[in-house]
This record gives C-alpha cells, structure tokens and sequence, in this order.
C-alpha cells in the first residue's frame, strides 16, 4: 500500500487511474476519529487531507459538516484543488456521498473561478487536466444521480471553452457516443455518452455569444447523423421486440430508455441547429419519421387492449410529449422553415383532429354536485395530464404559433436575404391559405367556446375543494396557461377573434342570442358563451348593446340562488371587469349593485370563489378614466366593508394582495372621500402586518395603500401617526432586516406623511430624521428619495434641523463633490433653504454660525474651487478650449449659496471667501473676488430662472455697500444686469412694481394648509427675492456708493466716466440714475 505522503498532490501529475487514489478510502477511515482542528489556512491541500475534508463535510454531525465546508471554502481559491475533487470524484471505489459532494464543489466552482477574468481563476494546465478526465468519467459513471452532475459541469465548461479554447468539444463526445452505439458497445457507456450530449446542447443553445451558437449550428449536421441513427435504431428495436415479441425483454426496455433520451437531445439540437431547417435534407429526413412516429406511437400508447406495461406505455407516452413539444418550439422558433417542411400542413391538420376529438369528452355538459378535484400546477402538470389531453393542448399551441406567424410575426434583427423574405412571405400564405382559411376559423370558433370553454367536473371539484387555490390558478396571472386546456384555448380564441373579425363577429353574436336569456337554465353553456362575450369585449364594443344586455340579463342572473348559479355569479363578475374598460356611457350604478350584492357573504350561493372574483374585478370597474364617485356613493359604504372583510378572511397571500391592490385602486380613485373610511382601512391593516411576518410583498403592498389613504386624508392624517411612525422607523433602521424588503415603500409614506403632516403634529416625525444619514451617501438607490425628505424637513422644522445641523452638512458635502447633477441641485436646494431659515429664525448670528460650519466642512471650499474651474475653462477659446465639469445650473446653484450670504451681508460674504480661499493655495484675496466677479457676471447672461437671477442681480448690488474699488470699476457690468433684469421683472410700461414681489404673507394662506406649506410660505415671504422691489434697491445701493465716492460729481469722474455710452443711456431710461 502506498505511503499518504506519496499520494499529495502534485501539479504537474495527471492521474490516469482510478486504482492510484484507491488507498485513499483506508487512510482516511483511520482519521475520522478526530474532527478537524486544524484552522482553514493551515491545512495544506492535499488528496488525504481532502477527503477526509469531504467525508466530514458529507457527514451527519454538524459540527464535522460545518468545519468541512468552512476548510473547502478556504481551498477554493488554492490552485490544484479542483482537479483535486476530480481526482477523488473518479475512483468509483470510493463512497458515493462523498464523490457527490466533489462534483457538486467542482460544478460550482467552474461558474466561479474558470473565466479567464475571474479573480483567482483556475489555471489553464489544471482546465486542461479537468477537461481531458471529464467525457471518459462521464460515461462511465455508474450512478445515474453523479452521472448528470458531471454532465452539468461538463456542459458549463464547454459553454466557456468551446470553440475557441476547446474547438473538438462537441466532436469528441460525438466521437465517444459512436463508439458506445456499436453494436458490441456497453449500454451503459451510450445512456451516459446521452446524457452528456443533451446537457452539452442545452448549454450551448442558451448562449448569447453568436459565436458560440453559430459553431453549434457547423456542428450540427454530424451530430444529427450519429444522434439520428441511434434513435432509429433504438425505436426499431423496441417497437419490433413489442410488435412481434423476442426474448430480450430487458434489451428492448433499455432501447425504449435510450431513444426517449435521443429524443430529447434531438428535441433541442433541431431547434438550436438550423436557422432555416427546411433546406436541411437531413433535417426533413428526420422530420418525416417523427411524423410517422407520432401515428404509431399513439396508436400504441392509446390502444387499451395493448399488452404493453404501463412502464413501457409510460415510456412511450414520453416520446410522444418530446415530440409535441418539438412540433410546438419549432412552429414558435422557425416559423417559416416550420411553413415548408414537408407535411407541416398534414401535421396541423392532425393535431386540430386530436383537439376535436378530444373535444368531444372535455368538459361537463350540465351542472352536476362536484367531485374531488386534483390541483397540480408546473412539471407535474405537464407529466401528469393523459396524452389525449396532453397532445390536444400542444394542438392548441401550435395553432396559435400559426395564427402568430400570420398575422403577428416575430421581427428579427438579422440580415434577411432574398430567400429569407421570399420564404417568409410564402410560408404565411401556406399557413393561411392550407390552415387558417375562414371556415376553420368559425369551426375553430365553435368548438373553442363549446368544447372547451366549459368547466370540468375536475374544476368543479377544486372550485369546492380549494376554492382559493383553484381562482388563483384560473385567473392566469402566470405561464401556467400553458398546461391547461381551457386557458390555452381562450388564448387562442382571442387570437381568431381580433385576427377574423369580419368572419367570427355575427357568427359568435348569433350563439350569443340563443344562449343569453332568461329562460335558458345551462349555466355551463352560459358561462362558456359570456366568456367568450367578455373576451371578445373589445371587438364587440360596437356590434353588441352590452347596455341592454347588462340591464335585462346580467343584472337578473346575478340575484338567481339556483344551483350552480356561483359559477355564472362569477362570470357575470369577469365580464363586467373586462367591458367597462371599452365600453362607455354604461349604467355604473347598476354595475356597482350588482358588485355590492355578489360581495354579500351572506347570499349561500356566493362562495368564496364568486367573492374573490367580484373583490379582483371589481378593480377594473373602478379604473375607467369615466368614474364619478357621485355613481359609486350610495354603494361605496357596504362594498369597501365587505372587500376589507374579504380581505381578513382569505388566507393565500396572493389573493390578499390582489384584493389590496383592488382597495389601493379605490382609495386612489376616490381621494378624500375614503376619509369616512380610513378608520376601518387601518383596522384591518394593522393586524394584517403583524400577520403578513415575512411575507415582504404583502407588507410592501400594505404599505403603497397606507402612503395612498394619507395623501387622501390629509391633515387628518395625524392621528394615525402612532401606527405608522413605528412601521416607518422598522422598515428604514438601518439594522433592520426588512430594511433591503421595505425601504422604497417606507420612504414613499414618510414622504406623504410629512407632506400631510399638520403644524400641531410635527414632533411625531422628528425621532425619524436620524434614520435619513445613512441613506445619504453616493450611488444610493434611495438617494433621491431621502434629499427630498430632508428638504420637507427643513420647511416642517427648520429649527431642529438646524439645531443638528453639522450632522446633516457632513453627507450632504460629501455628496455635492461627487453626484450627478440633480442630486448636486438637491443638495445645494437643502443648503440654500437652511440659510434661510437661519437667517429668518436667528439674524445674521445665527446665519454666520451656520457659514461656519459650511467652511468648517470644506463647503464653501468645493463650491470656491468648482467655480474657479469654470472660470479657467470660460478663459479658453477654440477647438481646443478647456471644458468644465460644473453643469450651466450647477453653477446657478453654486451662485446661489455666495448670493445668499452677500445679500445677508456683505462683510460676512468677504470674510466667507476669505476663509475659502485657502483651497485656492497662493492667491490674494483681491484675486479671488476678482474671478469670481467676473464670472458671476458672466454666468448671469445663462440664469433662466427669474427668481434665480434676481437674487443673483441683489446680491451684486449689494457689495457696493463695501465701497470697495473691486466691485465699483465694474460699474458698466452692474449697469448692463440692472437693465436687463429690470426690463424682465417690469415687463411692460403699466407695471409699476416689481413682478416678483409679493403682498400680505398671511394673504396667501391656504384653507387646509399643511406644516411644509405653511413653512414654503413663510420662507417665500421672508425671501428678499420677494420682498425688495429692485428698482428701489438699486437706487439705494447706487445713491450710497456715490456717498462713498464723495458726491455725484467725483462719482462721475470717476466711475461713470468708464461706462460705454449705449450701457449707460439704456440704463438711465429706468429712472433709476
């Protein structure tokens, strides 16, 4: 027996045999008697070590399970150590628990670590090692279950190798499955040498790289032809050993196993292989003997005298779904190719025969009691539904690929050449004029509504049995359609009627007279024939009087308490949701009394199916863009009481929030008027939370409703604060686990409640401002959001946030040196607004507090050096010139803020730029106040906004106040913005005030008026921008600077003297100078 020691892994080894690690097994049963000790990092690699690792890791003690996975998760980056799992996964002596948990590690790992960018990727000599080990293990492989996990990774590395890396990947196991199909081949090796074609194709057919799929496609051909004869050989085999008897029984039940698997690599091969499969020769071999296979293999597994096992009956049902599904993928696929194939047309032909054959025992033909029902949805609907069924709901798919193919074909972005279009365009005439001609429409009409619009006795016995379940499934909100017959053939009933309008219209509307009375008691053939009325709703807008209708019939039928009258109840329900959206001027009030009384818990025949029903559609009754609340009034008390009950007594999330989001809709449509109600709404909300616990969708949903009810109640809103505040201050914590489930949802109602909040209430909101720091920070999904509440909260309380003020300025600074431009404008909105307040609040001490703090934080500074780069770049001129990275209205902003303190005072904006400066390294004050002048006065020329521009204009004006030469000798500048501002806010020669200010700041105030409001008034008012009229403003800052210079005359002289002639003469038309 080798030594351990000489057993560890080398790189450079390659093991050929699976007897070189056998010793392994021996070695490693006399180390489980201790656990891992040894930390992670410690343990070197090595193959003693790792299987003693795996054997722990595949144990049933925790303990052993938890220190094995946490050592393999340490090695995953170490080289050698996925050919290391290999290296144990292929001695078949070894356990099989354990070579499972090898190539379920190495499976995951090709995902992780084998392309090329990848960090820690697999090197290329130990993929070379794991490539070259893989086919042959593959087939060789005994267990089926580790067989298809090496298949999987197989597949996943050729999905990354092949062509490029690995260019005979696909030829190579063409070349293994020849070998095993000989006829002195072992069967084992063929089913293996299967299994990993059909998870090779699978792969390599769901690439997205053309280059992938287009070496698939060259490939193809050979494939086929070796992939080909197997399966006919196959089929012959069995189905001669079944016809005419032999002794291999066992031979010929491995062939019926090994030609299904076939099947279903050729199943995808021929889909994935062929761009235009119709000028394959090969293909339309092979198609032909599909054709002749599903005949009789049909005829097999449908004859009831057959002697056949039900495994092998099974096993030929298989084939026949394998085939179906090819027929369906390929008709949805290649449309085109599918046209010209040889027989396509016969093929539909047949499939519409097994539809209306099978239609002839689908469905009830009277209401009876119901018996036991039997719910199954996905997979197991599809392996469960008999074959007559089965075959008949792929007709039905494949009939309305046709129909697609006509008359909505798919667009492709490919290069189409001459022949494309000529194929395409003769494939839709076959199809048209073989299939869809007008009189297969109307007797595909027919027998769609009759046959298999009609319930079950098996629905009729969900619909008691599971009655939540069963209206879930109904209603089609997912892609289970698709396996079931009733809702396929209404897909397809709405695809004839929208497409043969002219043809179905008068024939559907004569069934529908015959039907729709009251004197007919079929319940079965009523609901199948209204639900074709109410499918069709949109192309019988204009053919059919559904007033009349509604008020004679429906309205009548939905108070009958016959039996079976709930499925009719139910009907009536769905067809008013699917009319009222297309048809106008209706009788609402009637169609709310009918929703009123089919919500009734009370009235036996309606059950909780008629009332979920009722609760979903009555939704889209609502919706209509027509609605008046004045119609819906008198019922609006009773329904909204018996959809919340309703929503208490269902249990299935899913119908839960369906009827939440029928209760949203209404609270939407109404607005205020849901206030009586809001009492009632919360009540059932609030338990309805606690109950939801994890069911985060339900909570998200409940949510959206709170935040809709108190944007509708407004500032009554405030007695709910209690509630909601706590449901807030969970759901954004940031320690909180529903925090990643509910953030969005939460913020939307924090929004509403403070826009709603009332200026008695505002204490309640204040606990959650410190839940908004951690959301500001950049690339936030929730960033936005979160600026937009500061805001509110700086107008709701402008003191507190000031009062905190350093902590809010921190993240905002943060976020002004690296954001987009709207969180930038956000930013510097919030700041601008707490200037404000400080100034309004507290004078010009509490402002210079807060510009403190602005420089203490490096604001200031980042605004000062934004503005000297656009200065430096507005310097250049050219091809050539500087650009800025400060947005036109970043820049506004940036004005802004220095407009805000100079208008405040013009010593504390000097000292703020003094202050600043020092980020500008080496530069004198006069310097600085220099560019930063001369761009401010060329920058206004782009200020759009008046207000913006006004106070830019004001605070300008205001430094003449310094009587500094630095502002003075820019007379002809100030002069030129005087005029031009003056000529906007006076704008024609009646005014005789300025337009932007305002009167009374108590004049203004609103009847309902909330906290935010009434602080955006107050502040609007106290805003200087609405408060100095300008042309005053002007002549007082001018008559002082001439003051200072020392009278008219010296100012003359001095300054104006400099002024261009024209500036001047239109500046004096203002009477201002």
């Amino acid at each position: 027996m080798p030594s351990p020691r000489s057993l560890q892994y080398q790189r450079t080894r390659t093991v050929t045999s699976f007897d070189t690690i056998a010793p392994l097994a021996d070695e490693c049963i006399m180390a489980m008697s201790y656990a891992i000790e040894v930390s992670g990092e410690a343990n070197p690699l090595s193959l003693p070590i790792l299987y003693r690792t795996l054997t722990a890791a595949a144990s049933s003690d925790p303990q052993q399970i938890k220190s094995g996975a946490q050592q393999l998760q340490n090695w995953e980056k170490q080289s050698g150590y996925y050919s290391s799992l290999q290296s144990i996964f292929v001695d078949v002596s070894l356990p099989v628990e354990v070579r499972h948990l090898c190539i379920i590690q190495l499976k995951n790992g090709i995902d992780k670590y084998w392309r090329k960018t990848a960090p820690n990727a697999i090197k290329k000599e130990e993929k070379d090692l794991i490539r070259s080990r893989s086919v042959e293990s593959g087939t060789n492989e005994p267990d089926h279950r580790l067989a298809l996990q090496n298949a999987l990774m197989l597949a996943k590395v050729i999905r990354y190798e092949y062509p490029l890396e690995w260019p005979d990947a696909v030829s190579s196991i063409v070349s293994n499955l020849r070998q095993a199909s000989q006829p002195d081949g072992n069967p084992l090796r063929l089913t293996r040498a299967l299994l990993i074609l059909l998870e090779v194709i699978k792969e390599l057919s769901t690439a997205r790289i053309q280059r992938t799929r287009t070496s698939l496609q060259a490939a193809s051909l050979e494939v086929l032809q070796v992939l080909g004869k197997i399966y006919l050989d196959k089929v012959q085999t069995w189905m001669t050993f079944f016809h005419q008897g032999g002794s291999d029984e066992g031979g010929a039940i491995n062939s019926v196993e090994q030609s299904l698997l076939a099947l279903r690599v050729l199943r995808r091969l021929l889909i994935a292989g062929w761009d235009s499969p119709n000028r394959s020769n090969e293909f339309k071999e092979l198609w032909n003997l599909l054709s002749i296979h599903l005949k009789d293999m049909l005829s097999m597994a449908l004859q009831e005298s057959s002697s056949l096992h039900e495994n092998v009956r099974r096993l030929v049902g298989k084939h026949l779904r394998q085939i179906a599904k090819l027929h369906v993928n390929l008709a949805k696929a290649h449309p085109s190719g599918f046209a010209l194939l040889p027989s396509s047309v016969e093929l539909v032909s047949t499939y519409w025969d097994l539809v209306h054959q099978f239609g002839e025992t689908y469905g009830s033909r009277s209401f009876t009691a119901p018996g036991p029902g039997i719910a199954q949805s996905g997979d197991d609907i599809d392996q469960s539904i008999p074959i007559p069924e089965y075959l008949s709901l792929r007709g039905l798919l494949l009939l309305r690929a046709c129909v697609k193919m006509v008359f909505n074909p798919a667009q492709t972005f490919r290069y189409q050449q001459a022949q494309d279009k000529e194929e395409k365009a003769q494939s839709r005439q076959i199809i048209k004029e073989s299939i869809l001609t007008e009189s297969f429409a109307q007797a595909a009409m027919q027998t769609l509504v009759s046959r298999f619009f009609v319930f079950t006795q098996r629905d009729l016995g969900d619909w008691e049995d599971q009655p939540e379940e069963w209206e879930r499934r109904e209603e089609g909100e997912d892609d289970t359609w698709e396996f079931s017959i009733r809702p396929c053939a209404e897909k397809l009933f709405i695809e004839l009627v929208l497409n043969y309008k002219e043809q179905l219209v008068q024939p559907l509307l004569s069934v529908f007279q015959n039907v729709a009375n009251l004197q007919n008691k079929n319940i079965l053939q009523k609901d199948s024939v209204y639900g074709a009325i109410g499918l069709a709703a949109s192309v019988l807008e204009e053919k059919l009087d559904f007033d009349l209708f509604l008020r004679n019939t429906l309205a009548r039928e939905s108070q009958t308490d016959q039996p079976g009258c709930g499925i009719l109840k139910r009907r009536i329900a769905i067809v008013l949701g699917q009319w009222l959206p297309v048809k106008d001027k209706l009788d609402r009030p009637l169609v709310y009394q009918i929703f009123q009384h089919l919500l009734d818990k009370n009235i036996p025949s309606n059950d909780l199916v008629v009332r979920i029903t009722a609760g979903k559609q009555l939704k889209n009754v609502i919706i209509p863009f027509d609605f008046r609340f004045e119609q819906f009034e008198p019922f609006a008390t009773t329904i909204l009481h018996r959809l919340v009950a309703l929503i208490e007594e269902v249990e299935l999330n899913e119908t839960k929030l369906a009827l939440l989001n029928t209760l949203l809709v209404l609270i939407q449509s109404v607005e205020g008027k849901i206030a009586p109600f809001a009492d009632q709404i919360i009540s059932v909300l609030a338990p309805l939370w606690e109950q939801a616990g994890t069911e985060f969708l339900l909570k998200q949903s409940i949510l959206g409703i709170l935040s809709s009810l108190i944007s509708a109640v407004r500032d009554e809103s405030r007695k709910y604060h209690a509630l909601l505040i706590p449901l807030i201050d969970n759901s954004v914590d940031v320690n909180s686990e529903t925090r990643i489930y509910m953030l969005e949802d939460a913020l939307d109602l924090w929004i509403n409640i403070l826009q709603q909040t009332p200026s008695t209430a505002v204490s309640g909101v204040i606990p959650l401002v410190p839940h908004l720091l951690p959301m500001l920070e950049v690339g936030s999904d929730t960033l936005r959001k979160a600026l937009e509440i500061t805001e509110t909260y700086v107008y709701l309380a402008p003191a507190q946030m000031l009062a905190s003020a350093s902590v809010v300025l921190a993240p905002l600074t943060t976020l002004l040196k690296g954001s987009k431009r709207e969180v930038t404008g956000l930013v510097l909105s919030i700041v601008e607004l707490l200037m404000q307040s400080a100034l309004h609040l507290g004078g010009s001490e509490a402002l210079t507090s807060f510009i403190s703090q602005l420089v203490e934080l490096n604001f200031l500074q980042t605004i000062l050096v934004g503005l000297r780069g656009a200065h430096e770049a507005h310097q250049t001129t050219g091809p050539n010139r500087a650009k800025t990275w400060l947005d036109v209205l970043v820049e506004t902003d940036y004005y802004s803020i220095l407009a805000r303190i100079a208008l405040a005072s013009p010593n504390l904006f000097i000292d703020a730029v003094k202050v600043a400066a020092p980020a500008l390294p080496n530069e004198p004050f006069e310097t600085t106040i220099s560019w930063i002048l001369s761009e401010w006065f060329r920058h206004l020329d782009n200020i759009s906004h008046p207000e913006k521009k006004k106070l830019s204009c004001l605070a300008v004006t205001t430094l003449l106040q310094t009587g500094q030469p630095w502002i003075t000798v820019r007379l002809q500048e100030l002069m030129t913005v005087w005029t031009e501002v003056v000529v906007e806010l006076y704008d024609n020669d009646e005014r005789k005030d300025d337009c932007l200010v305002y009167g009374d700041v108590e004049s203004m105030k609103g009847a309902n008026e909330t906290a935010e409001q009434e602080g955006q008034r107050k502040l609007m008012f106290a805003d200087p921008v609405h408060r100095f009229d300008l042309k005053p403003f002007i002549r007082e800052h001018l008559q002082q600077a001439i003051i200072a210079c020392g009278g008219n005359e010296a100012f003359q002289e001095k300054w104006v003297v400099n002024v261009d002639k024209d500036v001047l003469s239109e500046f004096s038309k203002l009477g201002i100078f």
